[in-house]
């Protein structure tokens, strides 16, 4: 099957058995989208057709309010029974994630976010994109990954393609701290992106071509990816629990914004949420945070050029630009616990 052809439909609009079967078949060529994305994304082609029992989905679906929901959307590498018996990486993630405050990673508080796009969209959006293919799977040994290099040199590393959970079409965590982002990314086989890479990887061209100041050109577009909003409530983030009773994670599915990506294939680096990185200060590594969230509305700000009419913080407005380098909540990596319901993190990990 091709990747643009749609596994076939039983009466009623759910993927028959043939279908599923061909939506297995799917990932051995230039992988778009998982199984289960292409069935989800095959009923909802059957909507658009005029099945009635079909529909776009709810978007508020998508935000999981379950532990083994959250904890179901990833998977950590395989452990040795004696590396399982020193790391316990289960209870580890069990206690590090769920969807009842700020202490843990999570999609926001489900009762105050308001998200438009549904999974069912965001698929539709991204079905003509070849999100990794066979070769890049192979370099980086993970899936939705891909490699990254400058101009003259080999790939050194990759990077995850998503904000973490590394799934299209899938809500980014937030309330991240940056010691457990580090921590989950090892889980993983993987490491936190060091700033370099992320800049790289966001301005670069795979082709050799000129660097770009934006992922997705030179000029700042705040239309192309996820930061055209602005906070709908009194967000008051004087502490975190205040700011998980008040401050609306507003995200949309990784990925729902196809144009905002990179060349390298990197969707998101501009909105959607801020991203923990790691950066080399002296003898220390410490963390680097930077990235806009949904509201860069509010904060907009070319670098160079008078701060627009349109942006309401004018005091707060700063560049969003691939090599913006931000000194925000600076901590040494292993001690820093800055969280916020608008900052997640990606994955990278090193080509030996």
């Amino acid at each position: 099957m091709g990747a643009s052809e749609k596994p076939p439909l039983d009466g009623d609009g759910a993927p028959s058995a043939e279908g599923e079967a061909a939506a297995r078949r799917m990932p051995d060529g230039a992988s778009i989208l998982d199984a289960a994305a292409a069935a989800i994304l095959a009923a909802a082609d059957a909507g658009l057709r005029g099945d009635a029992s079909v529909a776009w989905g709810d978007p508020m679906a998508n935000h999981h309010d379950t532990r083994d929901e959250l904890l179901a959307l990833f998977s950590i590498k395989d452990f040795t029974e004696e590396e399982k018996k020193r790391i316990q990486p289960d209870a580890y993630l069990r206690n590090i994630i769920g969807p009842d405050g700020p202490g843990r990673f999570n999609q926001g508080n489900k009762a105050i976010a308001k998200h438009t796009i549904s999974k069912e969209q965001c698929l539709a959006g991204l079905k003509d994109i070849v999100i990794q293919t066979p070769e890049q799977r192979e370099k980086c040994g993970a899936e939705n990954m891909v490699p990254v290099w400058i101009k003259g040199k080999e790939a050194w590393f990759c990077i995850d393609v998503f904000e973490f959970p590394n799934k299209p079409c899938e809500l980014p965590f937030v309330w991240t701290a940056p010691t457990h982002a580090k921590k989950v990314c090892e889980l993983q086989g993987k490491r936190l992106c060091a700033q370099t890479e992320w800049n790289i990887a966001c301005r670069g061209d795979p082709n050799g071509g000129d660097d770009q100041k934006y992922a997705y050109g030179d000029k700042v577009d705040i239309e192309i990816c996820h930061t055209n909003l602005r906070h709908r409530t009194a967000c008051n983030a004087h502490d975190a629990q205040t700011a998980f009773k008040t401050c609306t994670t507003d995200t949309e599915p990784s990925g729902s914004f196809p144009k905002c990506r990179s060349r390298f294939g990197v969707f998101d680096q501009h909105g959607n949420v801020a991203e923990v990185m790691m950066r080399r200060e002296g003898d220390q590594v410490v963390t680097q945070l930077k990235g806009s969230a949904w509201f860069y509305n509010e904060l907009v700000r070319e670098p160079g050029e008078p701060v627009p009419e349109t942006t309401t913080n004018k005091a707060g407005a700063y560049p969003d630009h691939c090599n913006f380098d931000p000194r925000w909540h600076v901590e040494k990596l292993e001690e820093a616990w800055h969280v916020n319901y608008h900052l997640g993190f990606r994955c990278c990990k090193s080509i030996p």
